[in-house]
Formats: C-alpha cells, sequence, structure tokens
C-alpha cells in the first residue's frame, strides 16, 4: 500500500511511535525513524531491519537539530512528546518552553521543511498525533494542553494551504494510551492527588471516558496506517477522537 514512500516518524523508539514504524514498514514504506533513546532505536532497527529503518537520535528540543533530518519525505508523522504535571503557578518555565519546542514548534519546523518535497510530488500525509487534550483541558497540564491545541492549529492550517496540492494534514486525538509516558504520568498524578498509583486510572484517569481501559498503540498506528492510505483522499483539517467518549460530555 505504501511501497515506494518514505516517512519520518518522531518519538519512535516506544510507545505509539514504535507501533507507526511497524504498521509503516509492514505496508511496505521506508521510515526515518527519530527518537532521543539511542537504544530504543537500535532495537526497532534490528527488530526490522536496516534496509527499512534508518535511525536518528535527535534531541527535538533543541530545534537546531532538525538540521541534520531528512525532509525528501512523503509521510510525516508528529509524535514525539513529554509530560509534566503541575499547578500553573508553580510550573517550571523552562519545562513548559521545553514542551512546546518539543511539541508545537518542532512540528512546525518539520512540516515547513517536508512540505516543498510532498508539493513537488504532488502527494503527502501529514499526520499529527495529537490528544483529547488537543480538544479538551486537565487541571496541571498546561503546558500539554496549551501545545496539543497549538498543533491542532497548526494541522489545520496545513491542511488548508495544502489540499490542492495532494498534501493532507490530520491529527489524532487518543484518550490514554499503554505508553511510557502515560506510565510517568500515573506515579505523578498519585503524587499531585496524594493517592497509590492503583488508584490513578480508575479514579483520575479514566473518570471522563465512558469505555474504561487504556488504548495500545498498536490501535492508533491503525488510524495513522488509515489516514496515509488510498481512502484518505478527501480527509483532511479533521481531529480523529479515539478517546473512549470522552468528548461526548
Amino acid at each position: 500500500m505504501l511501497d515506494g514512500r518514505r516517512a519520518l516518524v518522531t518519538g519512535a523508539g516506544s510507545g505509539i511511535g514504535a507501533a507507526v514504524v511497524d504498521r509503516l514498514v509492514a505496508d511496505g514504506a521506508q521510515v526515518h525513524a527519530v527518537d532521543i533513546d539511542g537504544d530504543a532505536l537500535k532495537a526497532l532497527v534490528d527488530r526490522l531491519g536496516a534496509e527499512r529503518v534508518t535511525p536518528w537520535v535527535v534531541d527535538l528540543s533543541d530545534l537546531d537539530a532538525h538540521a541534520d533530518l531528512p525532509v525528501d519525505v512523503d509521510i510525516l508523522v508528529n509524535n514525539a512528546g513529554i509530560q509534566h504535571v503541575s499547578p500553573v503557578h508553580e510550573f517550571p518555565v523552562e519545562t513548559f518552553e521545553r514542551i512546546h519546542r518539543i511539541m508545537l514548534l518542532s512540528p512546525f519546523r518539520l512540516v515547513r521543511a517536508c512540505l516543498p518535497h510532498m508539493y513537488a510530488g504532488g502527494w503527502g500525509r501529514v499526520v499529527n498525533v495529537s490528544s483529547v487534550h488537543g480538544l479538551r483541558a486537565s487541571e496541571f497540564k498546561s503546558a500539554y494542553v496549551s501545545a496539543k491545541h497549538g498543533l491542532e492549529g497548526l494541522s489545520k492550517v496545513v491542511a488548508l494551504e495544502a489540499g490542492d496540492k495532494g498534501v493532507t494534514s490530520n491529527c489524532i486525538n487518543p484518550a490514554y494510551v499503554r505508553t511510557p509516558l502515560v506510565e510517568k504520568q500515573v506515579a505523578d498524578q498519585a503524587r499531585t492527588h496524594g493517592i497509590g498509583e492503583d488508584e490513578v486510572l480508575e479514579k483520575v484517569m479514566l473518570t471522563p471516558v465512558a469505555i474504561k481501559r487504556l488504548i495500545e498503540p498498536s490501535e492508533v498506528a491503525d488510524l495513522v496506517a488509515f489516514l496515509c492510505g488510498p481512502s484518505s483522499e478527501s480527509i483532511t483539517g479533521s481531529s480523529f477522537t479515539m478517546d473512549g467518549g470522552w468528548t461526548a460530555h
């Protein structure tokens, strides 16, 4: 389905990113996998093969490092993210800025750099792994929520500008996915709320959802694959919720 296509996936070392790399490779794409964790990327290459996956060890909070990344790609999946949980009045400024560099400024720089190649080829897919927090707010997550809201706006602007050039731009908005990031959030939420980690999912994180389960990374990867596939030609500027009913409230 994606034979001959080249993709760049950020946050590719684990969780959603690794699942997306698995799926894109299975569909025939060659993938540039970007992550700060070199060991995780090595494991990815060992599993999928160096002929299919090219690793790039990059700290996306260092905006100058983007200059080394390839831009001649047909598919861009902006997935990298971090989290910090703190009240606004105590939120570390540098942490707030770092989250925005990774989760908003980095996607902007990457899509800006990759669009000319997509335009020249008359085909491209920009898939932004946003979050239910791109559509809803939660306490103590000011940096994450504001970055994801910004990513939603960026995605829609790209959709409007690129629609007549064969390029689509969409967001995917999952609730909590079974990833290392969420595992860290469980510990952070337990500390913030003063409860045990075993109570966090039931009493805090899954309270707003109708379907009381964590989403598997492969489910998100399936949706990425759909948005890169042949049935997605007219799908752009959209936000695809897979949030267990969170936004139905």
